[in-house]
């Protein structure tokens, strides 16, 4: 792979000598021509660099960048439980977003929200599985997470200068980059107010289209207040399935506001710059059901009833109020199925 690097750049240095040899030779026709020169070899070196350097290293092109609904749906369906609000609007959000006959002028701004292990940070990386071949591994990728990026309240110049910075890099390295803003309820209020005029509509400096770039926060935020109004319906008889997005998205946004975090009084908010707000509901018992048997069969396991149920003891602790929630959601399974596994 090494060898045919070399041979890449190679050609490229060869091709630039030979254009400048004709450049010596003709200045006349060098004069003429030079717009229809120049786009050529622009549009040459752009077919060379996806034939050689494109080859082997991630590049913004359609072979790095797959942009696969399909598979994003499909993993959704199969692998996240109890959440039917956020996959169809998730769906339906980033098909309209990335429809190329879209004529948005923004970014797509997604806001996840919920209590722990209910599968925020689960959707993100299958966002990022579906749009890029490195997946979660992409350099297109952004991530930062709570107070491990953000820690000290007194620096929010500072942050709000370094996210300034890394949005307008990364859209100019690449137009559809993802940026993931974790544990954004433990930010320092005031972090995004550089970011509010980046993702509204024509705010990027020098020209940069930031129209595909998409931008996700996740928060614990509004969790107790998801629940409570998710109880309230299954008590008054509604089906879980058949809840909208409608019952909760003004609560979300308006808690968003009021509580401490990173969106508190945010720009972003009053500027109505957030385009989806996704409660990520509670889970009950028969979604950790499914977690914990989605772990044995990754392990090649069938599990007894009984060894499930011992691990329902273990793992679930339900809400004080309703009684009706795991307040770990499936957080925990991943390394309690595999501690079993290893034991027998």
């Amino acid at each position: 792979m090494f060898s045919q690097r070399r041979l890449g750049v190679a050609l490229f240095f060869l091709l630039l000598s030979l254009q400048y040899v004709v450049c010596l030779v003709d200045p006349i026709s060098l004069t003429i021509g030079a717009g229809v020169g120049l786009g050529a070899w622009f549009g040459g070196f752009g077919v060379l660099k996806d034939q050689t350097y494109c080859r082997w290293s991630e590049c913004c092109n359609e072979r790095s960048i797959k942009r696969d609904i399909g598979e994003l749906r499909r993993t959704l369906t199969e692998k996240l439980y109890g959440q039917h609000i956020v996959i169809q609007q998730l769906i339906s959000a980033l098909e309209a977003h990335l429809n190329p006959h879209s004529s948005s002028r923004k970014p797509l701004v997604m806001s996840f929200h919920g209590t722990p292990g209910t599968g925020k940070n689960y959707v993100a990386d299958m966002i990022a599985e579906a749009l890029y071949e490195k997946g979660v591994n992409s350099r297109f990728i952004h991530k930062y997470r709570g107070r491990l990026d953000f820690s000290i309240d007194n620096d929010v110049n500072k942050y709000n200068y370094r996210i300034y910075s890394d949005v307008t890099k990364g859209i100019n390295d690449c137009p559809l980059s993802l940026f993931i803003f974790d544990e954004v309820d433990k930010m320092p209020q005031g972090v995004f107010e550089s970011l509010t005029s980046l993702v509204d509509y024509n705010g990027l400096p020098d020209n940069l289209s930031g129209s595909k770039a998409i931008f996700i926060f996740i928060s614990n935020t509004a969790g107790v207040q998801i629940s409570h109004q998710l109880a309230k319906m299954l008590k008054n008889g509604a089906m879980r399935e058949n809840i909208k997005l409608s019952a909760f998205e003004q609560v979300l946004e308006k808690v968003s506001y009021n509580i401490e975090g990173g969106l508190k009084k945010a720009g972003l908010i009053e500027k109505h710059v957030i385009d989806h707000y996704l409660p990520f509901l509670p889970l009950e018992k028969q979604h950790v059901l499914k977690c914990i048997a989605a772990e044995f069969k990754k392990w090649g396991r069938n599990p007894k009833e009984g060894v499930i149920e011992s691990l329902l003891q273990d793992v679930i602790t339900y809400d004080r109020e309703h009684g009706l929630f795991a307040t770990s959601g499936c957080k925990t399974i991943e390394k309690k199925v595999a501690t079993e596994v290893w034991i027998n």
